[in-house]
């Protein structure tokens, strides 16, 4: 049975599962996504252990990768006639907004679902390992790739360069 305040927490994540459901889908499959994960766990509500939170963002991760498991994805095909809503902000803004989701899309899914709910939701790295069902060690060092890679991706180096000459290491004593 569903109370009150389950309801309130289940609306109070919404701004948050849409966020990272647009980062992780795309615009155009983010609804879709967001209300896949609502319809799932407002059945299984009952069924919830522990925070709200962390419960709903696993529901949409796993549904997120079912998506992605599924043969062919929908297609729309667009012509010279079709008409693309012009950008919500300013050129430079949008180039940039542009710039860092082509990075984003680039990454490996795993560094890109961690960084979006580190940086984009700032969830503890407890939550985010609970919320993929991954270590925490797991969580820093998939962080700490795609951060790495996001710096070389948006510096415009191929990926895997490090500048000109051999990558070096640090030595540690």
């Amino acid at each position: 049975m569903t109370t009150q305040e389950d309801s309130r927490q289940l609306q109070a994540c919404l701004p948050g599962l849409r966020r990272y459901a647009r980062a992780l889908a795309g615009a155009a499959h983010a609804d879709d996504l967001v209300q896949d994960t609502v319809e799932r766990a407002w059945r299984k509500l009952d069924q919830r252990g522990g925070e709200m939170r962390p419960w709903l963002f696993s529901i949409m991760h796993n549904l997120h990768v079912d998506q992605l498991r599924r043969p062919g994805l929908p297609l729309q095909e667009l012509d010279d006639d079709s008409v693309l809503p012009a950008p919500e902000h300013a050129p430079g803004q949008a180039i940039a907004i542009g710039e860092m989701d082509a990075a984003l899309a680039r990454l490996p899914l795993g560094q890109r679902e961690v960084i979006l709910l580190v940086a984009l939701e700032q969830m503890p790295y407890e939550q985010v390992a609970a919320t993929l069902d991954i270590p925490v060690g797991t969580v820093m060092s998939r962080l700490s790739r795609g951060r790495d890679k996001l710096r070389t991706l948006l510096d415009g180096r191929p990926a895997g360069s490090q500048g000109s000459g051999p990558p070096t290491l640090k030595v540690v004593k």
